[in-house]
This record gives C-alpha cells, structure tokens and sequence, in this order.
C-alpha cells in the first residue's frame, strides 16, 4: 500500500480516539479538498500491512480510520489491511471515500474491502454542500453509513453517535 502518514490518536476521523492511515492516489480531486498532497498515488511510502498493524496493535485503545487519498483506490491492499484488523483486534474501522455506497457494491475488489467496513463516509466533497457543522464529514451529500446493518437491511441504514 501507498501511505502517506498515519496519525495517532485523532479525534477527527470518528468517535473516540483513533489510528488514521492516509493513503496515496485519489482520482475525485474535489475542489477544496482539504488533502489535495493525497491525490498523487505515488506519493508517500509503500508499506506493508505488517508495517502498518504494528503502528494499529501499538495503541489497544483507538480505533482504525481509513482515510486518504481514497483507500477504494488501493481496495486490494485495504482489504489485506482490513482483514488483519479484524482478525487481529477488537478494533473498528471507518473508512472516507469518494465513491458511493451504491457504486462499490458494484465494484468487485471494493466490495470486498466494504464488507470488512463499519462505517463509510461516502461521496465526494461538494463546495456547494460544505457544512462546517457536520459531524466527521464536510459536505451534505457524503453520509455516514452504517455498512454491516445496511449491507444485511439491503437499504442505505445511516449510522447514529451513541449517546
């Protein structure tokens, strides 16, 4: 995989504390995007996901964000990547793409990678929809989905904070 960083104990990528791993290589290039360094997908370092579960298994307490650049982009990788999470932690795992809920289910490697998801961001960035009071999104169009209870509900089910 291509990762541009991984940040420690975030709170801006989800709930609660969590593992942030920054891919390389997004095609979307929203306008304003906020991480527009990520779009080069041969920017950053390749990592093994070796490499990247010692940084995830470091910290029992946080929870693991995908983000980017667009991690559907690197599905193949992700989905190694998610696969040991699962198997290996207790962990959740969120992930930010630019792609619909409704376009990866028609994507065979994204497919793949989403079942392993808990919660997607989806949709791209929209300047006309920004709100900076959203929560863990930037503009109205992009939903927080419940992917395990929508996946098994067959219907788009939005995840809600607990409180």
């Amino acid at each position: 995989m291509r990762i541009l960083s991984i940040l420690e104990d975030t709170t801006v990528d989800g709930p609660g504390f969590r593992t942030s791993i920054y891919c390389a290589g997004c095609t979307h290039h929203c306008p304003e995007c906020h991480n527009p360094q990520s779009w080069d997908k041969d920017g950053g370092t390749e990592m093994s996901v070796e490499e990247v579960m010692q940084t995830i298994e470091a910290d029992p307490f946080a929870n693991v964000t995908f983000s980017g650049g667009d991690p559907m982009q690197q599905a193949e990788g992700f989905t190694e990547l998610a696969r040991a999470i699962k198997t290996r932690t207790n962990k959740t795992i969120w992930c930010y793409t630019g792609y619909t809920f409704e376009a990866l289910l028609r994507m065979p490697a994204q497919r793949a990678l989403l079942e392993l998801i808990d919660v997607l961001v989806d949709g791209p960035f929209l300047v006309a929809e920004k709100d900076p009071d959203l929560l863990f999104r930037g503009s109205r169009n992009q939903r927080l989905i419940d992917v395990p209870r929508s996946l098994a509900e067959g219907a788009i089910i939005e995840w809600q904070p607990s409180l």
